[in-house]
């Protein structure tokens, strides 16, 4: 679980977060939602130490983040898969390449362990055989399925997604909501979504952070969020194109 307690974050004078105090529980889709310029993805970087909270604390697990150490923080960001925005994959690597880069960056396997593990997180996101194949070769979605696979390959306790559905067709994107939900209940991970995508809210949001204005200003479920009369959520899901029947089913 990771702890958040009266974060604060300012930038030349502009505070872009106001007070965020929530939690992110293990085994279930946490999902930050909110405009653009609210501060979601601002939180985002925070939780993952790219920004330094002004006031506050996040805790991993009971381990206080923001006053540690560098050498420490390191330690931490062994336990953190990542799963960015474009993929972020190295076009000059092979699928296989791309998924055991965390392995020789940060592992003492063998390359005979390393295979093993690249071939099991490849099974888990339903690309066995691709290993020598390119992202130049590859769909957009298989792409977004070897981002996971390579933050899945650690192990990791933490599972961070950045508009994970970023660029993906509707269908492609069911796809790849399910499979990090599926991920994550399987190894028990404490996963936090940065979204846009209404879709995505609805079918596995089990635990929603709206962001308004720099502001926690509402949290529930997949279900709370289709029955809420909070004003400023209900422009943010009408603005989405949702049509409005979904309401109170």
């Amino acid at each position: 679980m990771i702890k958040v307690e009266n974060i604060v974050k300012s930038f030349d004078g502009n505070t872009v977060l106001k007070g965020i105090s929530t939690e992110f529980k293990t085994g279930i889709n946490n999902l930050i939602i909110g405009q653009s310029g609210s501060g979601k993805t601002v939180l985002m970087k925070t939780l993952l130490g790219l920004h330094q909270a002004d006031e506050g604390s996040i805790m991993f697990d009971g381990r206080e983040f923001t006053t540690m150490s560098e050498d420490v923080k390191k330690e931490i960001r062994k336990e953190i898969g990542m799963v960015f925005q474009g993929g972020a994959l190295f076009d000059s690597l092979t699928v296989q390449q791309n998924v055991m880069f965390p392995l020789n960056m940060f592992s003492e396997m063998s390359e005979a362990e390393k295979k093993e593990r690249v071939d099991f997180c490849l099974d888990k996101v339903n690309l066995e055989g691709k290993n020598d194949l390119y992202p130049s070769e590859i769909s957009g979605g298989m792409k977004k399925r070897v981002a996971i696979a390579r933050a899945i390959v650690l192990n990791p306790k933490y599972l961070f997604c950045d508009e994970p559905n970023s660029g993906l067709d509707p269908k492609t994107a069911i796809v790849i909501d399910n499979l990090i939900s599926e991920l994550t209940r399987e190894f028990n991970m404490t996963t936090v979504i940065n979204t846009h995508d209404m879709n995505s809210v609805i079918e596995i949001g089990d635990n929603i952070a709206f962001i308004y204005q720099g502001n926690l200003w509402w949290e529930g479920s997949n279900v709370d969020i289709l029955n809420t009369d909070n004003k400023e959520i209900n422009d943010f899901i009408y603005a989405t194109k949702l049509t409005r029947h979904l309401k109170k089913t």
